[in-house]
């Protein structure tokens, strides 16, 4: 079954490059940010790494963690660190999952139960579904994911610009409309009636359709 917006990550032990975890323990009472990989020594994801270590202080500014993993083992990707760093000028500064049994990425529903029990012999093409982002909350809950093709390099500024609009409707009952960054207006929820808002949001709003209202940014 695939995992769905809401529902608990699954939890596990595992091997990291910075030792082992167990990944609810490792949350905390913060942010995560898991992001997998097919293969090691793969063009897309070297570059993707290099990026997430620059925008490392990003992600802590929003107290969440970042880990990745990648169907291999560990000592692999330590191997592979160095060319991250020598390609992108960026060192991994995060842990790197080993998963050389594949257990991990069939429990997020990557791969498919009957694609074996190794990743020794198998190529980044035969993991091509590995590729998923998922974002999860202090609860343990998965609260977004997104997929890529191995051919296209993710965008994590929009990755963090996600993680804002989430966290922000984990503070407040308003969502994020289309292409919002950061400090612009916002929509305050349908489950929140004008009664409520007028006490919420004293200065008033705009409503654009009886179920579109746009406030300021809380806090601006």
């Amino acid at each position: 079954m695939s995992i769905k917006i809401n529902e608990i990550a699954p939890d596990f032990t595992a091997e990291t490059t910075e030792g082992p975890i167990r990944f609810h323990e490792w949350i905390g009472d913060g942010w995560a940010l898991l992001f997998s990989h097919p293969k090691d020594f793969t063009p897309v994801c070297t570059t993707e790494l290099g990026a997430v270590a620059s925008l490392k202080p990003e992600f802590e500014a929003r107290n969440c963690k970042v880990i990745g993993i990648s169907v291999d083992g560990v000592n692999d990707h330590q191997r592979w660190s160095a060319d991250i760093e020598a390609a992108t000028g960026s060192a991994v500064n995060y842990p790197l999952i080993g998963d050389p049994n594949l257990e991990i990425v069939k429990r997020y529903d990557m791969l498919p139960a009957d694609a074996g029990e190794s990743a020794q012999g198998r190529t980044a093409a035969d993991n091509a579904t590995a590729r998923t982002v998922f974002v999860i909350g202090p609860d343990k809950r998965v609260k977004a994911q997104l997929t890529y093709p191995m051919t296209t390099g993710r965008n994590f500024n929009e990755i963090l610009r996600l993680l804002d609009s989430i966290q922000l409707t984990a503070t407040e009952q308003v969502a994020t409309p289309a292409d919002w960054n950061q400090g612009e207006d916002v929509i305050i929820v349908p489950s929140v009636s004008d009664e409520e808002a007028a006490e919420k949001y004293p200065d008033g709003w705009e409503t654009r359709l009886p179920y579109l209202r746009v406030v300021k940014h809380p806090g601006t």
